[in-house]
This record gives C-alpha cells, sequence and structure tokens, in this order.
C-alpha cells in the first residue's frame, strides 16, 4: 500500500475515532439508565430520556462557539480545548447525585464533544469537496458506526462488574488516547492564507452568507427530521427492549445488531455515491423510509406490539434507509458553503441538532407501552423532509 493510502486510511480512522467519542459517550451508558436513575433519583421514564437528549443539545450549542473560531485560530486549538471541556463534564457525570447536575453534566459533555465532532467535519470540507467527500465521510462514518455496535456491550459489562460511573471513566481514557494521537499525527488543515480574521460579527456574516444558499438551508431542515427521529429511538431503546420486550440482558446486542444495518448501508453509500451522486441516494433513501413507517402504522396500528422478530426487521429497514441519509445530507449541505466551513459547519449542525432535541423529546413522551408512535414520529419526519426535498427540485437552485 503506497504512503498516500495510507495516510488517508489513517485520517480517515483518526477523524472516525474523533467522532466515536460521541457515540461512546451516548450509547455506552444506555444499559445503566435505570441504576443512573435510581443513584441521582428519577421517578419517571421520560427523565432517564434526557440522560440521552440533552447531550444533544450540547452537541448543538457547541459548535456555535467552536466552529466560527477554528475559522480564525485553526483547526486543532478547538480540538484540545473540546476535550478539555469534556473531561470535566464527566467528572461532573460521576459525582452527580441529582437529576440536575446529571443534565448539566450532559449538557457539558455535549459541549465538550462538539468541538472534535464539528471540527472533523470541517477538516474534511478542508481537504476534499463534492461527491468525494461524500465518498470519505461515508468511509469515515462505518469505522465510526463500529463503536455503537460494542459500546452498549461494553457499558453492560462495565456495569455489571462494577458500577455505571466505570462507564464514564473508560470514556475519560478512550478520550485521552484520541486526543494525543491527534496531536501528534494530524497537521493543520486551515492554511494561514484561508482563515478568516476573527471579529464579533464573523457569526452574524457567517449567518448572512450561508441563508443565501437554499440548498444548503433545506438539507440542513431535513437533517434535523431525521436525526430527531433517529434520537427517539436512541432515548426509547433501552425502555423498549427491556420493559415492553423484557429483553434486559439480550439489550446490548440487539443494539449493536440494529447498528450494523447502518453501518452496511453507510458502507454501500462509499460505493454508490459515486455512481449515482449523492441527490440520487438521498431521494430514494427518504422514500424508503416513508415507505416502512407507513407500511408499520398500517400493518400494527392498534395492535399490540408485534414480536420482536418483526420488530427488528422494520428497523433494520428504517436503519439501512438512514446509513444513506447521514452523510449524504451533511455533505450535501455543506457543499456550497466550503469557503466558511468552519462556521458552516456549526450553523448548520446547530439548526439540525436543535431541532432533533424537541422532535425526540415530544415524540418520546408517547412511547410507554407500544411501539406505534415511534413509527408514527417517522412517518411524520420522512413525509415533511421529502416535501422540503421535493421543493428543493422545483427551484431547480441545487448549487454544486
Amino acid at each position: 500500500m503506497s504512503k498516500k493510502k495510507l495516510a488517508q486510511l489513517e485520517f480517515i480512522t483518526l477523524m472516525a475515532s474523533l467522532m466515536s467519542i460521541v457515540a461512546l459517550a451516548i450509547d455506552a451508558i444506555l444499559p445503566a439508565l435505570d441504576n443512573i436513575g435510581k443513584t441521582i433519583g428519577t421517578t419517571q421514564l421520560s427523565d432517564n430520556q434526557l440522560l440521552i437528549t440533552m447531550i444533544f443539545l450540547g452537541l448543538g450549542i457547541g459548535p456555535l462557539i467552536f466552529g466560527p473560531i477554528s475559522d480564525s485560530l485553526g483547526r486543532k486549538p478547538i480540538v484540545y480545548i473540546g476535550f478539555l471541556i469534556f473531561i470535566v463534564a464527566s467528572f461532573i457525570c460521576i459525582y452527580s447525585t441529582s437529576i440536575e447536575m446529571m443534565v448539566f453534566g450532559r449538557i457539558l459533555q455535549g459541549i465538550g464533544l462538539s468541538a472534535p465532532r464539528t471540527i472533523s467535519i470541517a477538516m474534511i470540507r478542508d481537504l476534499f469537496t463534492g461527491d468525494y467527500m461524500a465518498r470519505i465521510m461515508s468511509f469515515i462514518t462505518v469505522v465510526f458506526i463500529l463503536v455503537p455496535i460494542i459500546a452498549p456491550a461494553m457499558g453492560k459489562f462495565f456495569l455489571d462488574h462494577y458500577n455505571w460511573q466505570a462507564i464514564f471513566y473508560v470514556q475519560l481514557i478512550f478520550s485521552i488516547l484520541v486526543s494525543i494521537w491527534f496531536w501528534k499525527r494530524q497537521a493543520e488543515t486551515l492554511e494561514l492564507s484561508k482563515r478568516i480574521k476573527f471579529t464579533p460579527t464573523i457569526f452574524i456574516d457567517g449567518i448572512k452568507e450561508l441563508v443565501k444558499h437554499k440548498t444548503t438551508i433545506g438539507f440542513t431542515i431535513i437533517s434535523g427530521f431525521i436525526t430527531g427521529s433517529f434520537m427517539v429511538y436512541l432515548s426509547t431503546s433501552q425502555q423498549i427492549f427491556e420493559q415492553q420486550y423484557h429483553l434486559k440482558e439480550e439489550f446490548p446486542y440487539i443494539f449493536g445488531l440494529l447498528a450494523i444495518s447502518i453501518g452496511s448501508a453507510i458502507f454501500l453509500n462509499g460505493i454508490f455515491v459515486i455512481k449515482y451522486g449523492m441527490e440520487k441516494l438521498v431521494t430514494a433513501s427518504l422514500f424508503a423510509f416513508f415507505g416502512v413507517s407507513l407500511l408499520y402504522i398500517l400493518l400494527f396500528y392498534n395492535s399490540p406490539n408485534p414480536s420482536v422478530v418483526v420488530l427488528l426487521s422494520f428497523f433494520a429497514m428504517q436503519f439501512f434507509s438512514i446509513g444513506f441519509l447521514f452523510g449524504n445530507l451533511r455533505a450535501l449541505a455543506m457543499q456550497p458553503i466550503g469557503h466558511i466551513a468552519g462556521i458552516g459547519a456549526a450553523i448548520t449542525g446547530f439548526i439540525s441538532t436543535i431541532m432533533a432535541v424537541p422532535i425526540s423529546m415530544y415524540i418520546g413522551k408517547f412511547v410507554k407501552d407500544s411501539t406505534l408512535p415511534l413509527f408514527i414520529g417517522f412517518l411524520l419526519c420522512a413525509t415533511l423532509s421529502i416535501v422540503i426535498l421535493l421543493y428543493l427540485k422545483i427551484i431547480g437552485k441545487t448549487e454544486r
């Protein structure tokens, strides 16, 4: 293998590792939600869902700070700041004794992790463009998806043998190792000549530039709906499988199995995106997402939950569709705004996340003793996404 290919492979793995800490912080604690809830005194299942959704709130807020600064100071210093915040926030979570303290720690964790997450996307945009950027994003996400496959099982292992606090210590160790690797091996990707002078109006100027691109806004909003629908699953999956289906011991493996469905789609996307292009894949996947949701509702409306095999089959089809959406939607949104990649990644990430959190919290309240509300939420999100996609096609202003 040539040095160039080896360097690209290391870049893909490193960027995936930066992103994967987010997945580890979310998915590893899923088996421990009930245990954490008992420690911090939660009384309702919806309170435990906050431990998942609130980290996304931080992930949405953080880029508004880190993105613009990275366009001025460079990418690497911002990643270090983010890791430092994450470490402090993790200790807050470890020593939490109330829901308020834990929620604060989770929001702060999200703010800290938004730095490596946002900056990794900006670094990819610094180096790649077009469908090739989507291809790189897909391969990075394939590596990244390995974490959701193993994280719940890992979390359950440490929960069974130690305590729920041990899960947070593992996250800390992993983040420190990745930060050292990043420091030693990754060069700065933002050239001095392309840096934007930091001013009090840099964020406002970025918004003014971004709103000029209807494609960026449109695909960002679609991303918000898709992220929101998937976030409902993340925040309710433990409740569904452990309480509705009584599969507490099997839950980590079920979660990992479904993650494979997303990972396989993301891998195929890296192959197909060069041949068919991002827009065709997004269009096909959105209609598939819509169709599977509608089919489930028609089959099981006003009926008890189906068998777990049937439910897993529908989830697998849904997540296979989502696997073609995540990277492509983000790449389509970023494509016209490469000249403000840091600010652009920050604002688009904020918009999609600030949409996703309330969507998840609202739909999640209805997921109590049935999975039907989850699929109704999927259908609504898919419908609104398709309407926006068709609008973008009609106005014919897709920017390359």
